[in-house]
């Protein structure tokens, strides 16, 4: 007698099934997202408040004077301690594409804030290659020049009042905008649509604070680096990330799959962390920026290294304090 056809198969399937540990419509299983996100990783509850306080003046720095020549600084300075090092160290960023990051093809950091740093090698010991790159983490930098293991810190850093009680700055050298990073398609077209969503940034940060600011509170992600947040946004472990416009086309030219979405959240700036007792390099770093705004140097990095963000406004005007 002939086994039906039906039966056979059946019986196929429940053996398949069986040596898939499984029966054929089991889910499959999936780790919880949370131990997927990137190491160090983490869910920031409280905004860091990086601007509330208003005590000061956070992006007035101290006017320069009369700039010496390169490798000929003035005895006891900080200047001439730092020629005779033979290099000026720069705490800086390997992950954030356009501005601090690690060139695959080369494997040396470029971007537009390296290029900033090597214009004061430059005028330190006229010679820019005199440098020596440290990249640190975001979260870290203050701490690297009050332990006076770099001499300045170029690295998108925002001046604060709250910073400025442990480190000084240099003027303003560049400013923008805080959007929203989304997925293509996605039904986020502006921050107030971020309620109840996840997305990622960086601890401590100014950015933050405008995102806990959002009336509809989303869970905000902390990452180490710019690059974790991308690869949670690729792997959609968070559906957004909020930070400053370029470093937002910087992560969307690395995947053409995001788009920058919304209207700006906040303004923001950039300026040279110095260590708090190194009030002549603040004057000198601030002579070099006066510099590179007269002399063409500003925009020729810009549109060597930002162009693809759109054309600039030209480098900030600087504000002092005296």
């Amino acid at each position: 007698m002939k086994t039906p056809m039906r039966i056979l198969l059946a019986a196929l399937v429940a053996v398949l099934a069986a040596g898939c540990g499984g029966t054929p419509d089991a889910t499959p299983y999936q780790l919880p997202s949370e131990n997927r996100l990137p190491p160090g990783a983490a869910v920031i509850t409280a905004a860091p408040s990086q601007r509330a306080d208003q005590s000061c003046d956070p992006s007035a720095s101290l006017r320069p004077g009369a700039q010496p020549q390169p490798g000929a600084m003035p005895a006891g300075s900080t200047m001439a301690a730092i020629v005779a090092s033979g290099k000026l160290r720069v705490g800086v960023d390997q992950n954030q594409f356009l501005f601090g990051y690690r060139n695959p093809a080369t494997g040396e950091i470029e971007g537009f804030d390296i290029d900033i740093a090597r214009e004061v090698a430059r005028d330190l010991f006229g010679d820019e290659k005199r440098i020596e790159l440290h990249p640190i983490d975001s979260a870290n930098r203050v701490q690297a020049l009050k332990n006076n293991e770099v001499d300045m810190v170029v690295q998108n850093f925002t001046p604060t009042c709250a910073r400025r009680k442990d480190i000084q700055f240099s003027s303003v050298y560049f400013t923008t905008d805080q959007r929203v990073l989304v997925t293509k398609g996605s039904n986020i077209r502006s921050a107030s649509d971020l309620g109840g969503k996840k997305v990622c940034g960086i601890p401590n940060s100014t950015t933050l604070d405008a995102v806990f600011a959002l009336p509809q509170r989303p869970t905000v992600i902390g990452m180490v680096n710019w690059l974790d947040c991308l690869t949670a946004m690729q792997e959609g472990l968070v559906d957004a990330a909020s930070t400053d416009l370029p470093l937002l086309y910087g992560l969307k030219i690395q995947d053409p799959n995001l788009e920058v979405v919304g209207d700006a959240m906040a303004t923001d700036s950039y300026a040279i962390g110095i260590q708090q007792k190194n009030t002549d390099f603040v004057k000198f770093v601030n002579g070099v920026l006066e510099r590179i705004r007269g002399d063409g140097a500003w925009q020729r990095i810009y549109n060597q290294r930002l162009s693809v963000i759109g054309p600039s406004n030209g480098p900030p005007a600087p504000r002092y304090s005296d």
